[in-house]
């Protein structure tokens, strides 16, 4: 027992690993002192994150038309150690995230045709309906990730969902007037919350410092703010960031 005991004997070259009775070991340093890669260095530790990222993403169904363009900061902290229930064994982070740069692009201002209810009828009419881009900020303050619990010493593969807020300069989604004229006013909502989820990776690139790829479904709802909630029911984008670990 005492034999096989690893211990630290000082020589005339600087610490060398030694066993119990004196000798000199000559294998692998990383078999007596364990080298921890980027991914355990920063669970264990449960790291402060935060970084700058930017996405951009399509509306789907009947807005696929619109494309959606942000960029921002986050910031987040796991706050439990590992939880172990299987292959979902991991880790659980609270975060949120500020975008300063939110925009979305949507068809030139244009009129369509909707049926009008006229004296208790339903008859045919061409209105306008608003369009072009919209610009604001947004604020997601709660983000809720599941960091799975990887083998792996370079990918931090998770799961999340959040919600946010978006103020826009104009009312966003763009929706009919029945002024018969432009400019219109859609009568929607200036602003508009965002639930989302969505799943990614961190990649460690070195100690402490990852590059990260996600993809997020988002929904897009004034909650009926404004007279008019058309809303974006869905929209797919695909975010990238750069995160310091501290």
């Amino acid at each position: 027992m005492a034999g096989a005991m690893i211990a630290v004997a000082q020589t005339s070259g600087g610490p060398k690993p030694a066993s119990a009775d004196g000798q000199v070991y000559k294998g692998p340093i990383s078999h007596v002192f364990p080298v921890i890669s980027p991914v355990a260095q920063v669970r264990n530790a449960r790291s402060w994150e935060y970084g700058p990222f930017v996405s951009y993403g399509n509306g789907v169904g009947d807005r696929s038309q619109y494309r959606f363009l942000n960029a921002g900061f986050q910031l987040a902290k796991p706050l439990t150690p590992v939880l172990h229930a299987g292959i979902f064994s991991g880790q659980f982070e609270f975060g949120g995230n500020i975008m300063p740069l939110w925009q979305a692009y949507t068809p030139a201002p244009h009129t369509a045709t909707y049926t009008c209810i006229v004296a208790g009828n339903p008859v045919t009419c061409v209105l306008p309906v608003a369009g072009g881009a919209y610009r604001g900020v947004s604020l997601t303050p709660v983000i809720l990730r599941w960091n799975f619990l990887t083998q792996s010493k370079r990918v931090q593969p998770w799961f999340q969902g959040a919600g946010g807020l978006i103020y826009t300069t104009r009312e966003f989604p763009p929706s009919y007037s029945s002024t018969l004229t432009f400019p219109v006013d859609g009568s929607t909502s200036v602003w508009n919350f965002s639930p989302q989820g969505g799943v990614g990776i961190h990649y460690f690139t070195r100690d402490k410092r990852s590059i990260d790829l996600g993809v997020n479904a988002v929904h897009i709802s004034s909650a009926s703010l404004g007279d008019r909630n058309p809303g974006v029911n869905a929209s797919i984008q695909v975010q990238v960031g750069y995160t310091f670990w501290k």
